[in-house]
């Protein structure tokens, strides 16, 4: 990722762009056919089938989609309780869709947050994110450590009144690495996660074991070291009260000694940021 300048962005960039807008466009699409009634495993149905009809065959993890106070994670125990449920969208509910295809041989890992009516507590949340994706470009830029970070995302949302519910992950984690996947027509899942990319997460594990760093960005001591050179896929997620609303998209992360270039965000052309923009969330 040496190479990587934002606004000239290489081919691979590019390709890993194509299908995080690829994605937001499908969360989009899904999210305004939404209705009440409509069940999560109906929401991550829609996404499975939107992304095959354009040619994914392929995931990180096949997608997701919580309503309510399961989008807070309330009384979350067991890695079980993230897949899709039964749970019926109500008006003027809270809902997250987040689904990782591979596309081309790119990855995404996208979280979409919307609400079926009015909500100002949603609002709110949308609204404060815009400080969490601030200080985390910032801090990378400073090359603090991830759990330097992952600390200072926890205070910023205690002043702001909010519980961190990105800790309810498997390892507690607010990011993860990502990389290309081998292109194959079909490749099986397993637990809703793709064989291949469990595989180049699991290499990057073993290798970053060896030399000191960590693919996964979590609040322990093995993510006590500055950020990768890499693409991550950070997702803060804020919770009040049963309500829970978060974004996910990749960060680029380089070894430039030019602060503005050895970190940006992919895309700044994505729903919440164009929200955030408008003024209007």
């Amino acid at each position: 990722m040496a190479s990587a300048v934002k606004g000239e962005l290489s081919a691979e960039l590019r390709g890993f762009r194509e299908v995080q807008r690829l994605s937001y466009e499908c969360a989009e699409a899904v999210a305004a056919q939404l209705k009440p009634g409509v069940t999560e495993r109906e929401a991550a149905r829609m996404q499975r089938e939107w992304l095959y009809e354009r040619g994914v065959r392929d995931w990180f993890h096949r997608p997701f989609a919580w309503f309510g106070d399961r989008t807070a994670f309330v009384d979350f125990k067991i890695p079980l309780q993230f897949f899709p449920t039964d749970r019926r969208l109500e008006a003027g509910m809270p809902f997250i869709l987040d689904m990782a295809p591979v596309y081309k041989g790119h990855t995404a890992d996208i979280g979409y947050s919307g609400c079926l009516g009015l909500n100002p507590l949603h609002d709110k949340l949308l609204a404060d994110l815009k400080d969490h994706r601030e200080l985390i470009l910032r801090e990378v830029r400073e090359r603090r450590t991830l759990r330097e970070i992952y600390q200072d995302v926890d205070r910023l949302m205690v002043r702001q009144g909010y519980a961190n519910r990105h800790r309810a992950y498997p390892f507690g984690v607010i990011a993860h690495k990502i990389d290309r996947v081998k292109e194959r027509r079909w490749s099986p899942t397993v637990f809703g996660f793709g064989t291949q990319a469990l595989k180049g997460l699991a290499s990057d594990v073993v290798h970053g074991h060896r030399d000191g760093w960590s693919p996964l960005w979590s609040p322990y001591t093995f993510s006590d070291h500055p950020p990768q050179p890499g693409l991550w896929a950070v997702e803060p997620h804020l919770g009040f009260r049963g309500t829970g609303a978060k974004f996910e998209e990749i960060l680029v992360v380089t070894d430039s000694r030019d602060p503005e270039q050895s970190a940006f965000w992919l895309d700044d052309d994505l729903p919440h940021v164009r929200r955030w923009n408008e003024g209007a969330v």
